[in-house]
C-alpha cells in the first residue's frame, strides 16, 4: 500500500512540474509515399534544403548528425519566402526499411537519402541541398554583419552561463532584450534546447527567427552585395549538389523576393508528434498523413489567394 501511494505521489509531482518522461513504446508502422509518384512543385515554387551538422568542423568525409534542418521555399509566382524547420528527433523509415531518428540519416546513408526521406514522408519533392557545419554558419552570419535577436531573460541567462564571450553581442549580454549577435553567439542561440518547455520545438523556432531576421535585414540589398554574400556562402560549405549556375538561379529568386515578409512553419506540427522512448532515446512518433496535409495546405495558400 505504501509503495502504491509513493508511486501516485511521484506521478503527481512529475505531471504538475511538467517533467513527464516520454514513455517507451513500439512505434507505429510508417508508410512513406512513392518517390517516383510525387508531383513536381508548382510553377514558380522552388525548394532548397539547408542542413547543419552538430559539429564545428564537420566535413563531407566525416559527416556527423544533422542538428538543424530548414527547407527554404522561394515562391516567385505567389511571392512568398517560407522557412520550414524539420525536427531532428522525429522517427522516420530509414532506407533499409527499419525505423530510426531523422538526425542520423545524412551521416549513415548520405544527404541524398535525407532529401528523399523528406520528400516521401512529407510529400514535397526536395532535390537541392547545402550542408554546413557550425563554423560555416558562424562565418556566414559574421559576413552578413551579425543578426539582431530579441531574447528573454531565461535565454540571456542560459547564454551567459554558456560563457559566450563578452564581445559576441552588442552591447554585452545582460538580461532579456535585443542585441546584435555575432556569428558564434547566434549559433549558440539557435542550438538552445533546454530553456523553457519547448525542447526541440524551441530550437526550430529560434532557427526560423534567425533566418527570417537575416532575410528582412537584406530586404534592400543591391546586386553587388548579394554577389559578395553568395561568394561567402560558397566558401563555407561542407557539401552540396548545387552547381554555381544553380546558386546563381537561387540568388535570382531571392533577389526577386526582396522585401517579402518571411513566413515560418514547423514540421511536423506539434499536434502531429508524440514523445516516446525508442531504442533507449527520446524520440518523436509522427502522424505523417496529417503533417503532409498541413504542409500541402500551407504551401498552396498563396495560389488560393492568387485565384
Amino acid at each position: 500500500m505504501l509503495k502504491r501511494l509513493l508511486s501516485v505521489l511521484l506521478l503527481f509531482c512529475l505531471v504538475f512540474t511538467g517533467i513527464v518522461p516520454a514513455y517507451a513504446a513500439t512505434p507505429r508502422p510508417i508508410t512513406p509515399l512513392d518517390y517516383d509518384s510525387l508531383p513536381e512543385p508548382p510553377a514558380g515554387q522552388h525548394h532548397f534544403l539547408l542542413t547543419c551538422v552538430d559539429s564545428w568542423a564537420g566535413t563531407a568525409d566525416k559527416m556527423s548528425n544533422t542538428d538543424g534542418n530548414i527547407l527554404v521555399t522561394m515562391d516567385t509566382a505567389a511571392r512568398r519566402l517560407i522557412f520550414t524547420t524539420f525536427s531532428r528527433e522525429m522517427l522516420i523509415q530509414r532506407p533499409d526499411g527499419d525505423i530510426g531518428r531523422f538526425t542520423y540519416i545524412a551521416k549513415n546513408y548520405g544527404v541524398e537519402a535525407m532529401c528523399r526521406i523528406l520528400s516521401t514522408h512529407f510529400g514535397v519533392k526536395v532535390e537541392k541541398y547545402i550542408v554546413f557545419n557550425m563554423d560555416n554558419v558562424q562565418d556566414i552570419i559574421d559576413a552578413m554583419g551579425g543578426v539582431y535577436i530579441t531574447v528573454t531573460d531565461a535565454e540571456a541567462d542560459y547564454l551567459n552561463r554558456y560563457r559566450i564571450s563578452r564581445d559576441s553581442t552588442t552591447p554585452s549580454m545582460g538580461k532579456g532584450g535585443t542585441y546584435l549577435f555575432g556569428g558564434h553567439a547566434a549559433v549558440i542561440y539557435m542550438r538552445i534546447r533546454k530553456v523553457g518547455s519547448e525542447g526541440d520545438n524551441g530550437r526550430m523556432r529560434r532557427m526560423r527567427t534567425v533566418l527570417s531576421t537575416l532575410a528582412q535585414k537584406y530586404a534592400d540589398v543591391d546586386l553587388g552585395t548579394a554577389m559578395d554574400l553568395l561568394t561567402s556562402v560558397r566558401g563555407s560549405i561542407v557539401q552540396t549538389n548545387m552547381s554555381l549556375q544553380d546558386m546563381m538561379q537561387a540568388l535570382n529568386y531571392a533577389f526577386e523576393l526582396r522585401g517579402v515578409t518571411p513566413e515560418g512553419l514547423q514540421m511536423p506540427p506539434t499536434e502531429a508528434m508524440e514523445d516516446i522512448t525508442y531504442a533507449g532515446m527520446m524520440t518523436r512518433q509522427v502522424d505523417f498523413e496529417y503533417a503532409r496535409q498541413v504542409l500541402s495546405e500551407f504551401l498552396e495558400q498563396g495560389y488560393a489567394v492568387m485565384d
